[in-house]
């Protein structure tokens, strides 16, 4: 089965009323099976536009992936960071080359 990725490129414009949104989004990441593979660090951007930090977040499935989003306790945090932040994210499935 394919995993699902968390694809985010975001601005952070107050980062310690930011920090109120990580703590909160915790908890629904560790329930569905998130994992960061990327939390800002080192990029360089070769083409396109992007937004200055970019996150990647693996979930054991595509479906994980989804229900983390749509779940009552990540949507309370996504309030958090509303006028805060700005953000792109893209939910996709990872290629399974057995499947």
């Amino acid at each position: 089965m394919p995993k699902g990725y968390w694809i985010a490129h975001g601005r952070v414009d107050d980062p310690a009323a930011y920090d109120l949104y990580r703590q909160a989004n915790a908890g629904p990441l560790a329930r569905y099976g998130g994992r960061f593979l990327v939390r800002g660090g080192a990029r360089e951007l070769r083409e396109g536009e992007a937004k200055p930090r970019t996150v990647v977040i693996e979930f054991p499935s595509y479906a994980a992936a989804l229900a983390c989003y749509d779940s009552p306790a990540y949507r309370a945090a996504i309030a958090l960071r509303q006028g805060i932040s700005a953000s792109d994210l893209v939910i996709c499935e990872g290629y399974d080359p057995d499947g």
